[in-house]
């Protein structure tokens, strides 16, 4: 999108996903899915990692109501055959899931969360709270990537970089834990667009001190317009 609009864009991964930790334990919640109440997804990478192989073990439970954290991934679950049942208007964390009808009264009911490795304990605190039975399920894990800096840092020093774009906090510490102490003094003063509240937050105490644009919400839509509106002023 923003190369459409005529942007320069270097792209530099932060995350890299890869497999659970127990891709068993993953699979014996799999086998297991019927005796569910409600599948809360967190991600598009939960969506992407538990879809296929749930419906490689044959038709998901007619019973069992899907939850999406938000935009993206209840679009990543339609892509994949299943729409998503419970999902929020707008802002798009657990917080606004938390406020859908539909998980307000659990008793009784038994819920299970695809998730990457660790991560907020809110979701699932409020949830048992609530009288549900969560499980967790690790779907993948996040790692920080193996890539040269340099030619990033190059740019970053050269002021060749007029916003950044982070749509999490794990992204925003791997980037600042990737780029080496020559170039950090620049990322630091670069204007930053980032995806939540929470994220300006962490920059913040991560010691950016430029302009920072928090976005509507991390979806590629809505981080462009925070763009536009911070290059355009």
């Amino acid at each position: 999108m923003l190369a459409a609009a005529g942007a320069r864009v270097f792209r530099f991964p932060v995350i890299e996903i890869q497999g659970p930790n127990d891709p068993g334990r993953l699979g014996a919640v799999l086998d297991a899915l019927s005796d569910f109440d409600i599948a809360v997804f967190v991600s598009a990478n939960a969506v992407q990692r538990v879809l296929p192989a749930a419906l490689a073990r044959g038709a998901w439970p007619a019973r069992l109501r899907v939850a999406a954290i938000g935009a993206r991934t209840a679009l990543e679950l339609q892509d994949h055959g299943r729409a998503a049942d419970i999902v929020p208007g707008s802002r798009f964390d657990s917080e606004a899931l938390l406020q859908q009808p539909a998980l307000r009264d659990l008793a009784a009911s038994k819920v299970v969360i695809f998730r990457g490795d660790g991560g907020r304990e809110y979701l699932a605190e409020t949830l048992r709270d609530r009288g549900a039975e969560v499980t967790y399920a690790e779907a993948y894990r996040r790692a920080m990537p193996d890539l040269d800096p340099e030619p990033l840092e190059t740019q970053l020093k050269a002021g060749a970089i007029d916003a950044i774009t982070v749509t999490s906090g794990e992204g925003l510490h791997n980037l600042v834990a990737m780029v080496g102490p020559q170039g950090r003094a620049a990322l630091l003063r670069t204007p930053l667009v980032v995806g939540a509240a929470r994220v300006t937050e962490l920059a913040r105490e991560l010691g950016f001190h430029g302009t920072i644009v928090t976005a509507d919400d991390p979806t590629d839509a809505a981080m462009f317009r925070a763009v536009v509106a911070l290059v355009e002023g």
